[in-house]
């Protein structure tokens, strides 16, 4: 299978190329280290800190592939752990809260929520 060909790193000044995202490895670090210091609040930080990494792999070891796409008769990787109820709700990461999902997926789903919450 093809790859995407590498495109320059968006941090000013660097001439590395990235993989598939948007910075070389060394500064995909450092922007995700300045997100989580100063964009993303700090009870955030604490409810998906180390715990939730562990909890997370866990999931991802025992359910490698989309749970949705499945349904539909496809395999896609996972990419994400979605919780079904949100934690901003009073959700929990209980493995019955929690779905592995690939991208396309767990988007549909949170597009889908925008658009009930708009109606």
């Amino acid at each position: 299978m093809p790859y995407k060909p590498k495109r320059p790193c968006a941090f000013p000044g660097c001439g590395r190329l990235a993989e598939s995202k948007q910075h070389c490895a060394e500064h995909a670090k450092r922007e995700r280290d300045f997100y989580n210091k100063y964009n993303r609040s700090a009870d955030m930080n604490k409810t998906y800190g180390r715990a939730w990494k562990r909890i997370r792999d866990r999931y991802v070891r025992d359910n490698p592939l989309c749970e949705m796409c499945i349904k539909e008769r496809r395999l896609a990787p996972v990419d994400e752990v979605h919780h079904i109820l949100p934690v901003s709700q009073g959700g929990t990461h209980e493995r019955e809260n929690l779905m592995s999902l690939c991208r396309s997926c767990h988007n549909k789903i949170h597009i889908n929520e925008i658009g009930d919450r708009g109606r």
